[in-house]
């Protein structure tokens, strides 16, 4: 379970006792950069994928879970999750919401944002240097949902101002998944995704996971 941006694991708390209750095992993580990970510099899934991975490998040596393992991503999350489907098939499905498609398109999103003006100029500098300073680059969604085949359930906020929903709709199109769903929360914004969807929304999720161990 893979929280947003400038969140933590304590984020999934509710959700897997909700979960735990059901018979699932759950496993929430602090991502690099956030909450009590080490790392100073987040990469928006390029080494979080790794790190995935490597927890994967945990789970398989230390627990002995060896199958039945999804993936469920929020927002930055989300991102993480998809790369991590593309390069490890163990994941055997996905469950991704309100994530962008592409690092470069949500940082001029983010910078028109916070500083009140649209200046691509200046957020592709910007965007540049930062990948710079951590040390990655090709941030893309978008182009990791071409090697996923595994199912996956999509899930965005028809009102999502922070990550326009047609951004959710780019990864979904682009999926190599024959088995996959997009679902919109009409009256959702970007991080109350849950909270709208409520119960129906929960129980149209454990069905798909049920579908899917």
């Amino acid at each position: 379970m893979l929280h947003g941006i400038r969140s933590r694991k304590e984020s999934y708390v509710y959700l897997s006792k909700k979960l735990a209750k059901l018979g699932f095992n759950t496993v929430a993580l602090d991502s690099r950069a956030h909450g009590q990970s080490e790392g100073v510099h987040c990469t928006f899934g390029v080494k979080e994928k790794k790190d995935i991975v490597a927890l994967i490998d945990a789970l398989q040596q230390k627990e002995k879970i060896v199958s039945s393992i999804g993936i469920w991503g929020r927002s930055l999350g989300g991102a993480v999750a998809l790369q991590a489907m593309a390069i490890d098939k163990r994941i055997k499905f996905g469950i991704v919401e309100s994530t962008f498609s592409d690092f470069t398109t949500i940082t001029h999103d983010y910078f028109a944002s916070d500083v009140g003006f649209r200046n691509e100029f200046l957020s592709t500098y910007l965007g540049k240097r930062a990948q710079n300073i951590a040390g990655f680059e090709g941030a893309r969604p978008v182009d990791a949902v071409k090697k996923i085949s595994q199912p996956i359930l999509m899930i965005h906020g028809g009102e999502d101002d922070k990550v326009n929903i047609m951004y959710g709709k780019a990864n979904y199109e682009n999926l190599k998944s024959t088995q996959k769903e997009f679902v919109t929360v009409e009256k959702a914004g970007h991080m109350d995704v849950w909270e709208v969807g409520g119960e129906p929304l929960f129980n149209h999720i454990y069905n798909f996971i049920l579908t899917n161990i």
